[in-house]
This record gives structure tokens, sequence and C-alpha cells, in this order.
């Protein structure tokens, strides 16, 4: 997975546990595509101190998901009702109906 979108999506999963400066830092560069420059106008620091600030924020990310797995876990739950939902598809069920609400359901889960 591509950095950034890895980034993103701890930092969607573990925003509380970031500091709410953290937060908003790693999400003006990673989501919001904001240069170094444009951050640190925005917290009125240095733009060294939003390289520090971006750097620590993913080392406690990636920590975070080395510690709790949250991430991975929800890679392996979508992944398993993809498989069931790839597998109720290839089934000859004459209850189409509850084939699809079976469907809806998994997909609620992910």
């Amino acid at each position: 997975m591509e950095k950034n979108i890895e980034i993103s999506i701890l930092s969607q999963i573990y925003k509380n546990i970031l500091t709410a400066k953290q937060f908003e830092i790693l999400d003006e560069y990673y989501n919001s595509d904001f240069s170094l420059s444009e951050i640190a106008e925005n917290h009125n620091i240095t733009r060294q101190a939003v390289r520090d600030n971006i750097k620590s924020g993913e080392n406690k990310l990636y920590d975070l998901e080395n510690k709790l797995g949250i991430m991975k876990k929800i890679k392996e739950q979508e992944k398993i009702v993809n498989d069931v939902i790839s597998k109720l598809n290839n089934l000859q069920i004459q209850d189409k109906k509850t084939v699809e609400n079976i469907k809806a359901e998994l997909k609620k889960l992910i």
C-alpha cells in the first residue's frame, strides 16, 4: 500500500490517540496536500517543526498499528466479507432475495 494512503488511513483509525496538532498537521499534509510552508504558516511554526511533527506522527501511527493491528484486522475482515460475497454470487440459490439480503448485511461490515 502506498505510504500516503497508509498514513491517511492510520491517522483516521488512531486520530483520538494523536495530539490534536499532530492530527491536524498529518491531515493537512496527507489528505489536503498542503506544503510544509502552507502548514507552517497555518500553525505559525517553522517548516522544520512541521517536518518534525509529521515524522513523529508517522512513527506514533506505525507504533500503534504494530501494537494494536487495527488496520490489519480491518483489512482481514474486509477480505473475509468479500470472499463470502463472492461465494454467494457463485451459488445457485432459488431464493435470490435472501442472498441479496445476506450480501447487503455483509457489506455493512466493511
